[in-house]
This record gives structure tokens, C-alpha cells and sequence, in this order.
């Protein structure tokens, strides 16, 4: 896993042992096992890695007014029950929320106005809900629908 895996050497003096891998990929998710030997004692710790991925169709960055299909999948081995989306804000009652059981989120026409954070949550049979966030891009223009603008002499035109 070289390069991306590190551990944090000034903090192993303090009783840290964090192993650090950066980016996490979706083969990383699994069970992991740290081991600690100081003189005769050794300690051993276990824990689970799981990855969400959230892929783009077609990918990054979307060219305006194009289909774009936008999904999340975990490694959590439960049954997905529910899957939502939330568009610049984090999940409440003011977000705009996209709820399915697919995963899928489809946008038939992409414009300006859809870039920014979204935020995937996944629920599962279990009652576990895990969520990552994206910072979706569009490539296009986004101005006035009519094709003419007026300036004041004199004054700047965008």
C-alpha cells in the first residue's frame, strides 16, 4: 500500500499508533490488526476499515446538459435499505433531499445551479447509516437565459 500508507512517527512516543492511508480506495475496506511489542509485553488492537465510493457517470468533472448518474456504495455487509442525497447543506429540513432504494441519483439535464456538495447516506437493514460527501463540478455557463444583456455606458458588463 506504499506510498499512501503512513504511520505518525512523532506520535508513536505518545502512545499513538495510527496508521494513516491516504486516499482510502474501495480494495483498503477489511479488517486490520496493529501490534505494539515494548520489551517483553506486546498489545494488539482490531478494527474494521469500510469505504463508501461515490462514482460518477460519466466522470468528473460533467459538461453541462448531459446525463449524469451519481451513486454510493459501501462495503458495510448488510442489506441497503434507503439511500439519499442532500444538495449544499447536510441532512434536515431545509436541504433539498433525494431519497431511493437504487443508490442511483439521476440528473437529466446538469446545470450550474446542481455543482456543489453532496452529501450520500446510506441506510442499512441493520440501522447503521453511513455517509460521504462530494464536491461535484460542472463545466458550462451560467448566466442569464436570454442571450442579450444590457449595460450602462460607461460601467462594467458581465
Amino acid at each position: 500500500m506504499k506510498p499512501r500508507v503512513s504511520l505518525q512517527d512523532s506520535s508513536l512516543r505518545n502512545g499513538n499508533f495510527s496508521l494513516r492511508i491516504v486516499p482510502a480506495r474501495s480494495e483498503d475496506a477489511g479488517l486490520y490488526e496493529a501490534q505494539v511489542k515494548y520489551k517483553t509485553e506486546v498489545h494488539s488492537c482490531h478494527m474494521e476499515l469500510g469505504v463508501i465510493t461515490v462514482t460518477l457517470s460519466p466522470p468528473h468533472p460533467v459538461i453541462g446538459s448531459e446525463l449524469l448518474l451519481m451513486s454510493c456504495n459501501s462495503s458495510h455487509r448488510a442489506s441497503l435499505v434507503e439511500t439519499c442525497w442532500f444538495h449544499n447543506e447536510h441532512p434536515g429540513p431545509t436541504s433539498r433531499t433525494f431519497c431511493s432504494s437504487s443508490g442511483t441519483l439521476s440528473i437529466l439535464h446538469p446545470a450550474m445551479s446542481h455543482a456543489g456538495s453532496w452529501c450520500c447516506q446510506l441506510r442499512y437493514s441493520d440501522k447503521e447509516i453511513i455517509s460521504a460527501t462530494f464536491n461535484l463540478q460542472i463545466l458550462g455557463f451560467d448566466g442569464p437565459t436570454n442571450p442579450v444583456v444590457y449595460a450602462a455606458a460607461g460601467s462594467a458588463a458581465d
